[in-house]
């Protein structure tokens, strides 16, 4: 009978997963499920190439979107059963820096940090809650995009806001931490020249962040205390004057509910261009607002490489990763083209691979203490 790990990585509206084999990694199945909640499908892939998909009952949720994953695994895990189950988490706090077997105690400490991480957080727990009525006995392992930027000095988590503000939390911790921790751990392995040097990573996808990383450590990142700040990004605004906060709920009368959808769901490519937040569908637009919008974010990453090359003292490397960075090619030579002014770097494409990480995380936290299924 083979161990394996199965990797579940929870969004709003979809539910990606894979399992991998627990001695090697050796990835035996993967596929997601989209638009839970509304017409729900199911799609996965085995690690022969064979294929599966299915629709599911409308309306349905993160528990019978697992459901749906796990009836797959039943139908195809000859030989191999599931000993563990990882569940990306997007806020861990200052407390979680490393992956963890998740508690009771645990998922409180999380819950609360649900207003940080409002798109995000709440269905990552709602997968672990699932998980945890579904699968049985096993054990639940949070791995966090937080985790990888916990070793920022004050210099680059804090605001210029009082020191009360500041003891009730209000500071930067960063996110995207498990697609960088690949990215370092790739450049270490392949380009370990590069790797000791400094790299600004681009993790360009529907959300989109940068990262300083020097010695294969992040120094800098531009997310700060949520995932709403830095770049724009599909449907979020990134980087907007507080004031203009402050003004829409003053006077402008909208609700904190109101300013939360405006500037996490109608802003960013989707909000400068009217048309979408989907780059492919931009790029092949002949709508001037289209072009706007991809000048404007391929300007404002570009800005902001910038600044994480000065908080390294220069930039060695440049590397694009997720699904804009790998596949945009006309955006990644935009921003590449703003950069001429800094001299000559190293520019490389490398596939993130945060579900992979996740695993080797848990297979690492499974070997060095006997887990408590909480």
């Amino acid at each position: 009978m083979i161990d394996a790990i199965l990797v579940l990585n929870a969004g709003s509206s979809s539910l990606k997963f894979q399992a991998f084999q627990h001695d090697d990694l050796t990835k035996l199945a993967g596929g997601q499920v989209r638009n839970i909640g509304g017409d729900a499908t199911f799609e996965a892939t085995l690690a022969s190439g064979a294929k599966e998909s299915a629709a599911l009952a409308k309306g349905s949720d993160h528990e019978a979107a697992l459901s749906a994953v796990l009836e797959f695994v039943d139908r195809h895990d000859d030989g191999w059963h599931i000993i563990a189950v990882v569940h990306r988490i997007v806020h861990g706090g200052t407390r979680y820096a490393d992956p963890v077997v998740l508690t009771p105690d645990t998922i409180n400490e999380l819950t609360a940090l649900c207003p940080l991480a409002p798109l995000h957080q709440p269905h990552n727990l709602a997968a672990v809650a699932a998980a945890e009525k579904l699968v049985g006995n096993v054990p639940n392992i949070g791995c966090f995009d937080t985790a990888f930027h916990a070793g920022h000095t004050e210099l680059f988590n804090s605001y210029a806001v009082s020191g009360d503000m500041r003891a009730k939390g209000v500071r930067r911790y960063g996110f995207h931490g498990i697609s960088y921790q690949w990215i370092a751990r790739v450049l270490a392995r392949d380009h370990p020249d590069l790797a000791k040097g400094r790299v600004v990573a681009a993790h360009l996808g529907n959300g989109a962040s940068l990262c300083a990383i020097q010695d294969c450590r992040s120094v800098d990142t531009t997310m700060g205390m949520t995932a709403l700040d830095g770049l724009p990004m599909g449907t979020r605004s990134g980087a907007i004057d507080p004031g203009a906060v402050i003004y829409m709920g003053r006077d402008l009368a909208m609700s904190p509910d109101e300013i939360q959808a405006e500037l996490y769901e109608k802003s960013g490519l989707l909000g400068l261009s009217g048309i979408s937040n989907d780059v492919k569908a931009l790029l092949e637009s002949d709508a001037s607002r289209a072009r706007f919008a991809l000048d404007y974010q391929a300007l404002k990453i570009a800005q902001y490489i910038a600044t994480m090359a000065t908080s390294m003292g220069g930039m060695d490397g440049l590397v694009f990763t997720a699904g804009i960075g790998e596949h945009a090619k006309p955006v990644r030579d935009a921003v590449v083209a703003h950069l001429a002014f800094l001299g000559p770097f190293q520019v490389l494409v490398v596939p993130t691979n945060e579900e992979l990480m996740m695993a080797i995380d848990a297979k690492e936290l499974l070997a060095t203490k006997e887990p408590d299924a909480g």
